[in-house]
């Protein structure tokens, strides 16, 4: 399939409809007694929705979709697209001040929801006079039920071929670590050439053919959106998991052979396969030392000797085959966005057999700008750009992006748009280089950087990394900001003791340089969470939120 040929998301489906037997299972939701659905079955639903919607809005309108991951989800995103719509799908653990300001920011005319739950969330700021809706399970209001809209036997089978590459696909809103999030435009030519560097980026990553997907990020995140078109492009078959909690359960069914994640996912992963280690006597726990220790070496292209590459084979078949089997035992690459991922989680993945790819991009360029390549894994940087978008860095560091993959804009914010996109380029506020491999380092994140009295200037996410790589430290909050040393705020196990954390950080210090280290840090008792509003839908930490809630706290320390 000629991707830079194709005009929208919209025509690249129904492309590869054509391509693929339609008795073929593509979508799976892995809740109890739910269905799988076939291309057949999707291509059906998707003509019949967007029928119903048409008659429900007017080019250009804006579509709301609220929803957990599910099959759905997929056909109302695409039904919208085909209908003329534009889709704006939110994340379902917004703050209700979240869900407030967007309702209006946007105005939809059309509000897609799964169930009674999502609907409690939005009812107060909707507008039932004027705003349709659509509903996947029966709620508290009137709606049109999708089981009867499916029914619906007075159906056209049209394709939209009015949409352009230029013309908006979907409006993302960021998740807002400091203020009201922004609405993202991204275009169907954005997503489609984000896609064709994914594409290229996964023929070097497995030579499976329909490859197997997990989905467990929200679909409101940038990042899994543009997966949903990836996984079209490649004919995968894709399962929706039930929870995080059931994730690992879930990998055992799924047998994916392509994973994307956050990087709190794959340091919760760290955390309890470490602890897991941690428990091994004798000879099962120098065999894990030399899958480790072999390992790292390996993926530093570090030439082993005979001897070693002999206990290499054995660590292959007794440790990593058995850790790869555990996670369904097809797993070609986990792939990491959407935040930093710490080095020594990245180091220590790949050592024990679970390939680990990070890469790098925004909501504003749709999203993927780098990522690793399998056959060199740099795991300190984000990989070399996709050929799709040029990088350039500025004379202060800064990262800047052009290419069709940048958003068209910030939804009704023009000051806000012509601030960060000069030019043509992008100016993403992440610090960084690239290296003789030309493959991206994120040094930084430009708001965020702490300065100190002295004027040095200090990340503070990197010190929380490693603060959390600890077992017995579940979060962590570095602050200090004109202040002349650092002190944290620390969420940890229940069972451990102030000596103890004391003792730990004294530890790691020593690993520290000296305007690094952590001098002081007070205990909280209640996690950062979304629910609390000091972490975004992506997890992110809110600092904001976080400084206003224990700036006395913090203070008292100096």
């Amino acid at each position: 399939m000629e991707i830079d040929k194709l005009n929208s998301l919209v025509e690249l489906y129904f492309k590869k409809c054509e391509e693929v037997d339609p008795n073929r299972p593509f979508l799976k939701w892995l809740k109890p007694n739910k269905p799988t659905y076939t291309w057949g079955d999707i291509k059906e639903r998707i003509f019949k929705l967007s029928t119903k919607i048409k008659t429900l809005i007017k080019e250009g309108d804006r579509c709301l979709i609220l929803s957990e991951n599910r099959p759905y989800w997929l056909m109302s995103d695409l039904a919208v697209m085909n209908a003329g719509g534009i889709s704006v799908p939110i994340f379902t653990t917004y703050s209700s001040n979240d869900y407030k300001y967007i309702l209006n920011d946007c105005n939809p005319s059309l509000i897609i929801v799964s169930n009674n739950d999502q609907f409690k969330k939005i009812k107060n700021y909707v507008n039932l006079n004027k705003q349709k809706i659509i509903s996947f399970e029966e709620i508290e209001a009137d709606s049109l039920l999708i089981k009867n809209v499916l029914n619906e036997d007075n159906y056209k089978k049209e394709i939209n071929d009015n949409l352009k590459r230029n013309m908006p696909a979907c409006i993302i809103y960021t998740s807002g670590t400091s203020g009201n999030p922004k609405g993202v435009i991204l275009s169907h030519g954005g997503i489609l050439s984000n896609c064709e560097g994914a594409v290229e980026l996964l023929e070097t990553l497995t030579k499976k053919k329909n490859p197997t997907f997990l989905t467990w990020l929200p679909l409101s995140h940038s990042y899994e959106h543009t997966v949903q078109f990836i996984q079209i492009i490649v004919g995968a078959k894709v399962f929706y998991a039930e929870s995080l909690e059931k994730l690992i359960a879930n990998m055992e069914t799924a047998k994916p052979t392509i994973m994307t994640a956050v990087p709190r996912f794959y340091q919760n992963l760290f955390t309890k396969i470490n602890m897991n280690f941690e428990k091994q006597k004798g000879l099962k726990r120098k065999l894990i030392n030399q899958t480790l220790y072999l390992g790292k070496k390996t993926l530093k292209k570090e030439e082993l000797t005979l001897a070693e590459k002999i206990i290499n084979f054995l660590c292959e078949k007794l440790v990593r085959k058995k850790i790869r089997n555990q996670f369904g035992g097809n797993l070609q690459a986990f792939v990491s966005g959407g935040g930093a991922l710490d080095q020594n989680i990245g180091e220590f993945l790949n050592a024990i057999g679970l390939p680990t790819l990070q890469g790098y991009g925004l909501t504003e360029t749709s999203p993927v700008v780098s990522c690793n390549l399998p056959n060199l894994i740099k795991v300190e940087t984000v990989g070399p750009p996709f050929r799709t978008n040029k990088v350039r860095i500025a004379e202060d560091g800064e990262i800047l992006i052009k290419g069709e993959n940048v958003m068209l804009g910030y939804w009704n914010l023009k000051e806000e748009t012509e601030r960060v996109i000069k030019d043509g380029w992008l100016h993403t506020g992440d610090i960084g280089e690239l290296d003789h491999n030309n493959y991206l380092k994120i040094t930084d994140r430009k708001k965020d950087i702490i300065v100190n009295l002295g004027g040095d200037n200090i990340s503070p996410s990197k010190i929380e990394n490693i603060l959390c790589l600890n077992e017995f430290i579940k979060q962590s909050f570095v602050y200090g900001d004109k202040k002349n040393y650092l002190v944290a705020l620390l969420v940890t196990e229940k069972e451990i003791s102030k000596d103890k954390i004391k003792l730990i950080i004294e530890n790691i210090n020593k690993s520290l340089t000296l305007i690094e280290k952590v001098k002081k840090f007070v205990l909280i008792n209640e996690e950062f969470t979304i629910e609390n509003g000091m972490l975004t839908p992506t997890l992110k930490l809110k600092r904001k939120e976080i400084i206003k809630k224990y700036k006395q706290q913090l203070e008292n320390l100096y």
